[in-house]
């Protein structure tokens, strides 16, 4: 995933979960919320032998944000039989899941849920109702229990769940035909990381868990379904007036990555395994941005060992997708900010892929440790886009990370925060509060260290890309597992045994310290001074004197050197209207077709308090939902004391267009609620 600074959607009331056997300890406030209330003797319950609190739920041992426990019934596999209802904004139908009992003395199997209606759980193979319970009610989901049967001793069976989700389900995004770009058919698609895919499915909603899926998906005439997931057959079926899908995926995969999405869409073939879908308005320009995708995936290829995902498709969303890109396997999903016709930023196309390898293939085991996840993605984009562009280009790519991600540590956070640290606790935290640049910059920034460690010392292992090898032997010997920081610290320590070098890394300091890095890598700069020059010269411009400046000063600038250019004024002193004006007026940013250009030019006036600027503003936070812009935006609106008011009326518009991820992160920058 690659935007930053989300946080789940908090749920006041939960009336449409269907719930069974509601634990004693819950009464219903005068507000409508559950109540809980000291437990009594008789409320200790027993969960598969274990003694605990049934007013207090326990969570997982082995991760803080799910109440499932894969140590002892596990998701081997699930089958999904839904129905697509654009009416009525639901996905409805049954799942049936393949559990293996880990410990044969399990009575129950322990998963999560966030308001799903569920009307019946039973066991496959002899069609016997199950009894179960939801409770552990938190803002991100509760546990559902469900009760085995006292003589069962299968150690791999089946369990069928019908079911559909709610107006609570915080994984879906239903879009009004009026909101799409084509304007005739309505569209569909899911966000799950981090802790959504209980929204839409009952599952063990952890990274710890892995599992393959299978689908068979209906939906109305008109409408596309795609998934993470291989499609089964190019021909559709007709199921009574509905369109028929099937989908497999082969490889296990974490629940967050379980994705779906529905709409009028078109194909082009852009590669030998890839196509890129999207509507009509976008399916062209879509085709030539991401042109170079199979290259990506070859130098992927080379430096990480073999692609296992069979197809890479990239499906663009309509504009209130709050992330640049979604590394689903098969399918990623990806905003139309993306599509600057110059390929500008088609690094984000990268980044997913490099997940197929770091976060898809090894994953983080929970989300204390998403940097595993992050970081080496980021790592990895950079250096792909070496091998494509330059070295001096992946140096570049590093350094433009670099400002937002100091703005998040000593403003937006703190760098005495907890969430600054690589390795988080999120013991009763909700995941996406913790989500920042954090975990891709200051990770990415400590694989550039480690590297820089080992090829200093090459000589000794006998070879430069001593550090590419280390990679490939990590993801060989991780790969389908879900781990932890001490155990990737264990294998580079144990791949390095006779090295020296490794008494000199501080891995307390890189892990554990808040703030920023320990240490920042010595990057090639040579691409970033011709931008801190023009930059320099422009806040040192006396306005009243003659401009000194042309429109031919970016001739010779790449896209991202006037990214970094835009990135230096808005971080130095802010500029004045006549300024604002004239570097408006001489170099077209404010038509630039680039959003990257046009979000910081956006930034830059809000920092200037230039009134110029403000309807440029108001229309992207409108039309664009997209976290990395959306969110600075309305924090600059806000921090202006005359525009405050701008900010809260212009969100207050536009709140029920949004993603729920991106409507409670907005509704914090604004402290709306708090």
């Amino acid at each position: 995933m690659i935007s930053f600074n989300t946080c789940v959607c908090i749920i006041v009331v939960c009336i449409a979960v269907q719930i069974h056997s509601l634990p004693q300890t819950q009464q219903k406030s005068t507000n409508g919320k559950p109540k809980r209330q000291p437990p009594t003797a008789d409320e200790l319950v027993q969960i598969n032998g274990e003694t605990e609190n049934s007013s207090k739920v326990a969570l997982s041992p082995g991760d803080p944000n799910s109440y499932s426990r894969p140590d002892q019934v596990t998701t081997q596999h699930i089958h999904m039989e839904w129905d697509i209802d654009f009416e009525n904004k639901i996905v409805s139908g049954k799942c049936a899941y393949t559990f293996d009992k880990i410990d044969l003395k399990a009575k129950v199997i322990l998963m999560d849920v966030k308001g799903l209606n569920i009307s019946s759980i039973k066991l496959q193979k002899s069609g016997e109702s199950l009894t179960y319970t939801i409770d552990g009610e938190l803002d991100y989901g509760s546990r559902l229990t469900i009760n085995l049967p006292e003589n069962h001793v299968d150690k791999i069976f089946k369990v069928d769940i019908e079911y559909r989700t709610t107006e609570l389900c915080t994984a879906l995004m239903w879009m009004r035909p009026e909101q799409t770009a084509g304007g005739s058919y309505p569209f569909m698609f899911s966000q799950s990381e981090a802790v959504h895919a209980r929204s839409l499915l009952p599952c063990q909603d952890t990274p710890s868990v892995k599992a393959t899926y299978s689908a068979n998906v209906t939906a109305p005439k008109g409408i596309t379904v795609l998934m993470s997931a291989l499609r089964k057959t190019e021909k559709t079926e007709m199921i009574g007036d509905k369109v028929k899908y099937s989908f497999e995926q082969p490889v296990p995969v974490m629940s967050y990555l379980i994705a779906v999405a529905a709409g009028h869409l078109e194909s082009r073939k852009i590669g030998p395994r890839s196509h890129v879908w999207a509507e009509e308005k976008f399916v062209g320009q879509a085709a030539d941005d991401f042109s170079e995708t199979e290259t990506m995936l070859q130098i992927a290829e080379d430096i990480n060992g073999p692609y296992v995902w069979g197809i890479y498709d990239i499906l663009v969303l309509p504009p209130s997708f709050p992330y640049g890109g979604m590394e689903n396997p098969c399918l990623t999903f990806v905003t139309p900010t993306l599509l600057s016709g110059d390929k500008a930023n088609a690094n984000v196309i990268t980044h997913e892929i490099a997940h197929s390898w770091y976060g898809n293939l090894v994953t983080n085991k929970n989300f204390d440790h998403f940097w595993l996840n992050e970081g080496f993605t980021t790592y990895m984009t950079s250096k792909i886009k070496g091998r494509m562009q330059g070295e001096a280009l992946r140096h570049f790519d590093a350094i433009l990370k670099w400002p937002s991600y100091n703005e998040t540590v000593h403003e937006v956070l703190g760098v005495n925060n907890s969430f600054t640290k690589l390795v988080v606790d999120l013991k009763g935290e909700n995941p996406d509060d913790a989500f920042s640049s954090v975990p891709y910059v200051k990770g990415s920034t400590f694989l550039w260290y480690l590297e820089d460690l080992v090829e200093s010392n090459y000589l000794q292992f006998g070879g430069k890309n001593e550090f590419e090898d280390f990679l490939r032997a990590y993801l060989e010997n991780f790969k389908y597992q879900s781990i932890t920081t001490d155990m990737f610290k264990e294998f580079f320590l144990n791949y390095f045994v006779n090295a020296t070098f490794t008494e000199e890394i501080n891995w307390d300091a890189w892990l554990y310290a808040t703030g920023m890095p320990p240490v920042k890598p010595d990057w090639d700069s040579s691409l970033a001074a011709p931008c801190y020059n023009l930059s320099a010269r422009w806040q040192q411009w006396d306005t009243n004197t003659e401009c000194p400046f042309s429109k031919d000063d970016l001739a010779d600038f790449l896209p991202e050197q006037v990214v970094e250019f835009l990135n230096s004024l808005l971080y130095g002193k802010a500029l004045n209207e006549v300024a604002m004006d004239k570097l408006t007026q001489l170099y077209q940013l404010d038509v630039s077709k680039n959003i990257e250009i046009l979000f910081r030019w956006i930034r830059i006036g809000l920092a200037a308090r230039y009134e110029k600027v403000i309807p440029a503003a108001v229309d992207l936070v409108t039309n664009v939902g997209r976290m990395k812009y959306v969110r600075p935006i309305y924090r600059d609106l806000y921090a202006w004391p005359e525009k405050k008011q701008v900010a809260l009326d212009t969100f207050e518009a536009n709140k029920d267009l949004m993603m729920a991820v991106t409507r409670q992160g907005v509704e914090k920058d604004l402290k709306i609620n708090q």
